[in-house]
């Protein structure tokens, strides 16, 4: 918790304590001697009592030794404590931030029994998200956060927004987490906006929330956040034209004056020497003063600039209208004047509003009376010029109609958001932000919602505002009475529990003072406003004193000069002036200033003052309905959400009344304790059962036990006299579990400290709910597991046939790929055979024509040579017995790789020598010659034996086209051509 995080202003606080100390009997020593009597066995050992972290397991449950527990635990700098079914939160006064990280929220989130964690606020919180999960009846949930200003409700409503934004953004969808993530934000981003708006200083909280919220948290069936919406109700208008001594104006102001830039300055007339009347103690630093971050969540938030200069323009101009002055006029029939320094602040504003200034100041010093069918202008006075003005700028600021939210849809409740127009500044922000974050209906099925309530105020002058907020507080606190105190005690009895009743303080009269029928303090005030007259604060009160005097609650001081009377509310005595006070009921507007507004050529005024259509009138004239009326029904909508959800109660205590960090008064603590019914809450909870189902539900919820009871014995304890199959079957669930945890004693008990058996409901503990659960839960776990191991066993069995299957289907299909492609390859292989056989034939038949010239020599016929030219002109081999004639020729080809041959020849003739010179080389060896052939010294291609006889011998420089002429050395032959030679033999 944090100081900076109160809520609402507490002037003059102290005073209410010590009134109520009066009326109680309580004064420091005679806490003190209470202490000492009541509490004198328990509190033998202090050192432990920091240790209780439920009230319930205090005793003796006395006033005494609850504080004197609360006291240790807040010196031990543990702030939270269980006290039953509420949480007591206790202000530090300073930052606590290892309290509230992540891995804290985790830590409760993930727990498996969040109950037996150390107390926090996130055990709240969780609890109700579990109750949503689980389907709990009724699922939908309210936290409730209530307390006296400064107490700490406001720093708790952020925890638990942040608590939820968080747990419930757990989705491993990308589509989903993106919208988890954008509500998130935006919920997140919405508190710096509503409270710049809604906040400001007060004497006893720097951070006061001058307005009430419920926060309802939307979530799907999955149980994500997907949507959120704000509803507020009773702003404290007035701020904006009148501050307390010594307190401030809202904090958005003061944040355009501290944070605006040179530029925005000029734009909105506010020099950096210049001071406004209503923006009081400016030179004080806060840290609720940071622009930046209102502009950064206005832009998150989707608010352009545009519409943001608009925004700032409305407040700059109402800056500007305060330090507007009327003087006295000198002739009554004339309208007053304007201080000379005042005209050009009206002259300013009207030009930020959008509006002539002539118009303007027309407006404010002149009003219309209507006369029939005629219109007639009257001056107004100094004072009703003033309040003019005050009117305008707080009908710019504030709405004054506020329809409150009772919408009914889909069987729930919902919140009020779009089927009324936005009404002025704030409420079209309320809108904007609904606008924003709220989804619609079908997406979500169930809510949480966060109410933070205004604080019990009691200033040294308290008005209209004052009595709706302690009526809130009223309504609250009699919710809480009638739901747990009240309640639960008389269904006990009736339900047949042996239960003896415990006191408490029940603040119905109080309530009947109020708002009660035919007479109460809210009817008088509605009918006084409903008279065409000025109102007589004096006169008011012999009414009050006439018509209400019979209540206890209420009081007047006979020696009091001013109109006043003093309602005793559960919190204390707080002193009602009643001058004004139907003035502010009646909120009138004059008609002329809307008039004007809808005409501004400011783009924001004009949409949140356009006229409405003619269809939408239903009525003509001012509007008769009251602040009170409007807010009573608003309250009591409120109420009746509360009423159909499960609440969560948090009692924020105060601990001192100057904010000091970790102060413990006991004196004021005491009194918080005793207001509230801290006292009353422990003793019923220590004794009774928080916990009530009905058979059927018990059943539908916790039948799944008799299915897998697993009991050592087959008896079942009688827990009814009736022949009810139902109420027996609740019996032997309950016995079931007590068996199995050895907790059942005795076979014809009917009552046990842990649950009872009612006429039509079960009566639970928290610890046997929890047993229940647990049994519940491991059952199942159980029947899950059962179900994985069956549904695994057909995925198994299911995965194996498949797989077989697809074996075989895949043996068959490769085989037949494979048959196929054998096939292709055989007949590629076909066709490459006979390619290349065919074109080896053409390539052998192309070379032998080039080598043989065959087609010249088939049809050459050699001529008969002379013996002397054969002789002469032919070479003798040694292996052929003939001589081979041997022609020179210029080109040819002949054998590849011609080994070297020896021959024996005779050498005559110059053709012989020529040829023989060309082709051969004929070394001498012992008067022989050895012939080699001449293809690598002499250029010598191939030498070529011709079918007929003939040698050709060809050189490397023939011009071969088809001819191999490189040859394999490597070929082991002999001869000049051994195939061709074999052929010529």
């Amino acid at each position: 918790m944090n100081s900076c995080a109160d809520d609402r202003g507490y002037r003059n606080g102290m005073g209410t304590v010590r009134e109520a100390s009066k009326t109680t009997g309580f004064s420091p020593q005679s806490l003190n001697d209470s202490l000492d009597e009541d509490g004198r066995s328990f509190l033998t050992d202090e050192d432990q009592l920091h240790t209780f972290d439920d009230l319930t397991k205090v005793n003796p449950v006395t006033p005494a030794t609850v504080l004197k527990c609360l006291q240790a635990r807040y010196s031990a700098k543990v702030f939270y404590t269980h006290a039953g079914c509420t949480l007591v939160a206790l202000n530090p006064f300073q930052p606590i931030p290892y309290l509230y990280s992540l891995d804290v929220m985790k830590e409760y989130h993930c727990s498996p029994q969040p109950q037996e964690s150390k107390p926090h606020i996130f055990i709240v919180a969780e609890e109700a998200y579990r109750n949503v999960k689980g389907q709990l009846e009724p699922v939908n949930q309210s936290l409730v956060v209530s307390g006296e200003s400064g107490a700490g409700k406001t720093w708790t409503s952020r925890c638990l927004m942040k608590y939820y934004s968080t747990v419930a953004a757990s989705s491993s969808v990308i589509k989903s987490q993106n919208t988890v993530q954008r509500i998130e934000r935006r919920v997140l981003d919405s508190n710096p906006i509503m409270e710049a708006f809604g906040n400001a200083c007060t004497l006893r909280n720097n951070n006061s929330s001058r307005f009430g919220k419920y926060i309802q948290l939307q979530l799907d069936r999955s149980h994500l956040l997907v949507g959120a919406s704000v509803h507020t109700y009773l702003l404290e208008k007035t701020r904006v034209a009148f501050q307390p001594a010594g307190e401030r104006n809202f904090h958005i102001f003061y944040q355009v004056m501290k944070g605006a830039t040179t530029d925005q300055r000029r734009e909105w007339k506010m020099p950096n020497n210049e001071s406004f009347v209503w923006l009081p103690n400016a030179e004080k630093i806060l840290e609720e003063d940071c622009f930046e971050e209102t502009l950064e969540a206005m832009g998150h938030l989707g608010i352009d600039s545009e519409r943001q200069r608009e925004i700032f323009r409305i407040l700059a101009g109402i800056l500007q209208l305060g330090n507007v002055v009327f003087s006295f006029p000198s002739d009554d029939s004339q309208p007053c004047d304007l201080e000379k320094t005042s005209k050009g602040y009206l002259q300013s504003a009207a030009e930020l509003f959008g509006v002539a200034a002539e118009e303007l100041e027309a407006c404010l010093r002149v009003r219309t009376l209507k006369a029939g069918k005629q219109s007639v202008l009257k001056p107004c006075s100094q004072t009703e010029c003033n309040m003019r003005r005050d009117c305008l700028a707080k009908v710019i600021y504030a709405s004054k109609d506020h329809p409150g939210f009772n919408l009914y849809q889909k069987g729930r409740l919902l919140l009020f958001l779009l089927h009324y127009p936005p009404h002025r500044l704030f409420e079209w922000l309320v809108t904007f932000i609904n606008n924003s974050m709220c989804t619609d209906t079908s997406t979500w099925s169930n809510f949480i919602g966060v109410l933070d309530v205004y604080g019990f105020e009691c200033f040294q002058l308290n008005n209209l505002e004052q009595l709706c907020i302690n009526y809130a507080n009223e309504k609250l606190q009699q919710h809480f009475v009638s739901h747990y105190l009240k309640a639960q005690q008389e269904e006990y009895v009736s339900e047949g529990l042996e239960w003896s009743f415990v006191k408490y303080q029940d603040n119905q009269s109080c309530l009947d003072l109020i708002e009660g029928t035919p007479m109460s303090v809210f009817s008088l005030l509605n009918e006084e406003s409903r008279l065409n007259r000025a109102s007589d604060a004096k006169m008011l009160r012999v009414r009050l004193e006439k018509e209400l005097s019979e209540n206890r609650n209420i009081s007047w001081d006979k020696f009091s000069q001013e109109p006043h009377f003093t309602v005793a509310h559960y919190a204390g005595k707080v002193n009602y002036q009643l001058q004004g006070m139907v003035e502010k009921n009646k909120d009138p507007v004059p008609p002329e200033l809307i008039n004007m507004l809808q005409k501004s050529n400011n783009g924001l005024l004009h949409q949140v003052f356009a006229a409405p259509e003619e269809g939408n009138q239903t009525t003509k004239g001012p509007s008769k309905v009251t602040v009170v009326s409007k807010f009573k029904n608003s309250l009591e909508s409120l109420m009746r959400i509360l009423n159909s959800t499960t609440p969560h109660y948090t009692r924020c205590i105060k601990p001192n009344q100057d904010c000091k960090p970790l102060t413990f008064k006991k004196e004021d603590v005491i009194m918080q304790l005793e207001a509230c019914g801290i006292v009353e809450t422990i003793h019923i909870s220590a004794a009774g059962f928080p916990v009530r189902i009905p058979f059927e539900s018990f059943i539908q919820r916790y039948g799944v036990i008799l299915k897998y009871p697993k009991l050592k014995s087959a008896h079942f304890v009688d827990w009814t006299n009736e022949n009810c199959n139902v109420r027996k079957d609740v019996g032997k669930v309950l016995s079931v579990v007590l068996e199995q945890d050895d907790l059942l004693q005795t076979t014809d008990e009917k009552h046990n400290s842990l649950v009872h058996c009612g006429k039509t409901k079960v009566f639970l503990t928290q610890s046997m709910l929890d047993l229940l659960e647990d049994r519940r839960k491991k059952i199942l776990s159980h029947c899950a597991f059962t179900v994985q191991c069956c549904w695994l066993r057909y995925q198994r069995r299911k995965r194996i046939a498949r797989r077989q299957s697809a074996t075989l289907i895949q043996a068959v299909v490769r085989s037949w790929l494979v048959r196929k492609q054998v096939d292709q390859w055989n007949r590629a292989a076909a066709v490459i055979q006979r390619t290349w056989k065919n074109w080896r034939n053409v390539l052998k038949s192309l070379a032998d024509a080039e080598l043989d010239d065959a087609e010249d020599m088939a049809t050459e016929e050699m001529p008969e040579l002379p013996p002397v030219i054969r002789e002469r002109g032919s070479v003798h081999l040694s292996s052929i017995p003939e001589p081979v004639s041997v022609r020179s020729w210029p080109m040819g080809l002949a054998l590849a790789s011609t080994p070297s041959i020896t021959v024996s020849m005779t050498v005559t003739g110059f053709q012989k020598v020529v040829s023989l010179i060309t082709s051969l080389n004929l070394p001498s060896r012992r008067g022989q010659y050895k012939v080699k052939t001449n293809q690598c010294t002499e250029e010598l291609a191939s030498i070529r034996a011709q079918p007929k006889g003939s040698v050709k011998l060809h050189c490397q420089r023939s011009p071969l086209l088809y001819a191999n002429r490189h040859p394999d050395l490597q070929k082991d032959m002999t001869g000049l051509n051994e195939i061709l030679l074999e052929k010529t033999l």
